[in-house]
């Protein structure tokens, strides 16, 4: 764990209690003297404590030190990912994260199946665990659209990973790209892009929509 986060960090004085106190000091088994390192995400600080004591309920934390400190990927990337089973969804939200996408726009779009609950505020907890153990200093922003047409009202200048003969690479300056979910985009969505924002990927085989999400990422940040 690159560090823990604490919505109160940066104040001269902090109280460590539930389930920060128990992951801490029973998973992580820091001692009285050691040092934490805190960050609110808020800003881009990472505050240094130490602590001072610790009893079975809660910690009590010194401030020492306050830094500034960026950690981020060096490009920004949004993607537009219309909605595949949210279980297949979790499993990548982690590694999305580590390597540094920057939004991820969840989008009902004609094929996902309508049956899909998405439960956003289990998915940013996902993504927060994911952020202290890479050490990211802003987390990655989730949202919800109910259609492709109201994304796009959004985020106009968005590619499609599609079949195309022109091919994603490291040197494309794509910053926004929508993704779909099995089986594709329909024609009618198709039409919402014009040829130039379509795009590929260099491969004969057929990917999962998650895969291609990863494979899109890491072409493009890594």
């Amino acid at each position: 764990m690159q560090y823990l986060y604490h919505k109160e960090a940066g104040v001269p004085q902090l109280l460590l209690v539930g389930d920060e106190h128990r992951y801490i000091f029973k998973v992580r088994r820091h001692r009285t003297g050691e040092t934490l390192y805190l960050r609110n995400l808020n800003n881009s600080n990472v505050y240094t404590y130490i602590i001072d004591s610790i009893d079975k309920k809660e910690a009590s934390l010194q401030l020492v030190e306050e830094q500034e400190l960026s950690v981020s990927a060096k490009r920004n990337l949004h993607i537009g990912w219309c909605l595949i089973d949210p279980k297949s969804i979790e499993k990548v939200l982690p590694t999305l994260n580590e390597m540094g996408v920057y939004k991820i726009s969840f989008i009902y779009c004609e094929r996902s199946q309508k049956s899909f609950k998405i439960d956003l505020k289990r998915w940013e907890k996902i993504v927060l665990n994911s952020s202290q153990q890479c050490g990211r200093s802003q987390m990655m922003i989730l949202e919800l659209y109910d259609d492709l047409q109201d994304y796009l009202r959004d985020y106009p200048q968005s590619y499609l990973l599609n079949f195309s003969d022109t091919t994603l690479s490291s040197s494309n300056s794509v910053e926004s790209i929508v993704i779909g979910c099995e089986g594709g985009v329909t024609e009618r969505e198709l039409s919402f892009f014009t040829q130039e924002y379509i795009i590929g990927l260099d491969t004969p085989l057929i990917l999962k929509s998650e895969s291609a999400t990863c494979a899109v990422a890491s072409k493009i940040l890594l």
